[in-house]
């Protein structure tokens, strides 16, 4: 699949910020740890986060001002519920952050546990939105979303620990730290048993399979073009091998290996700035990398229609 940046941004930072949401809310509602100001910094860094990767996913769309269309199936699409539960959470959100302005209140941390589900929910909405298609094989598993939230409560694990350290007012370096360390390995631990899974399977769609012509052997006489179509460009993206592993060593040491090695070090020798502020900007950056190989690895079934396999 072409890897579309709009998309990728999309995915990636509207998941930190709704990770970050759910790591802010359990500080404050469950430990007790958060300071309203500290709070309410952070749920204006979400919220920006989240809406600027909200937006960015109608800029691959040929007609952005239609998007909210796609809302209205959302008895049949995981588009139109992640579009849904996203307005949802905002209101409940938005409760939460003036709660935090006020000094916290009682309906303020219940509106704020309401956003935290709501968050993940929609993080796990966007995961099924992939995850459902079985004409691409690499997606079409309970991996992904689970992926999409171990992803991003990992972002928003290493933002709340920096976000603690430079604000104060939150117990950054103790059981958030440790939760994202946590995170940190469950995630590394999980994308590389998806990579071995996609790595490793056989089975998929074949000619047979997909022209319904079950008697004899299927061949391709004639692509029919001269020249690469719209399908070809956009489901027909190839990567190589060889490329494709030396990214994933990237990402391995971008997303995991550095963040995990700079939150050591913190929790041993207590909150550095330039440390916690590199973590998060080379997590992002891995996450990117993560992300963009999430979909130029994939391969759509019509790829056997120009002779390519899937």
């Amino acid at each position: 699949m072409h890897p579309a940046f709009s998309v990728i941004f999309f995915t990636v930072f509207s998941g930190a910020g709704f990770g970050l949401v759910v790591w802010l809310v359990f500080a404050d509602v469950l430990l007790g740890t958060l300071h309203p100001a500290t709070g309410l910094v952070g749920m204006l860094v979400a919220l920006g986060v989240i809406s600027a990767g909200l937006i960015s996913s109608t800029f691959h769309l040929g007609h952005p001002e239609r998007a909210w269309r796609a809302m209205t199936r959302y008895k049949t699409s995981w588009l139109a519920r992640e579009g849904v539960l996203a307005i949802a959470f905002y209101p409940f959100a938005l409760i939460y952050t003036y709660s935090l302005y006020l000094g916290g209140t009682l309906w303020g941390d219940l509106a704020g546990a309401v956003a935290a589900v709501l968050a993940v929910v929609t993080v796990f909405a966007t995961g099924m939105i992939y995850g459902c298609l079985k004409t691409i094989r690499q997606w079409n598993t309970s991996l992904v979303p689970v992926l999409y939230i171990l992803n991003g409560l990992m972002l928003g694990g290493v933002a709340v620990v920096t976000l603690g350290g430079l604000g104060g007012g939150i117990d950054a370096l103790g059981v958030l730290a440790l939760g994202t360390l946590a995170l940190i390995v469950l995630t590394a631990l999980f994308k590389g048993i998806y990579w071995f899974w996609i790595g490793t399977m056989t089975h998929g769609s074949t000619l047979q399979t997909a022209t319904g012509l079950r008697r004899g052997e299927v061949r391709l006489l004639d692509k029919g073009h001269t020249h690469p179509n719209f399908l070809m460009k956009e489901f027909g993206y190839q990567i190589a091998r060889t490329h494709a592993a030396g990214l994933k060593i990237m990402v391995y040491v971008l997303a995991f290996i550095v963040p995990l090695v700079l939150l050591s070090v913190m929790m041993s020798k207590g909150f550095m700035v330039g440390a916690g502020i590199g973590m998060v900007a080379v997590a992002l950056v891995g996450m990117l990398l993560e992300r963009w190989l999430f979909f130029a690895e994939a391969t759509h079934t019509v790829n056997l229609y120009y002779g390519k396999g899937c």
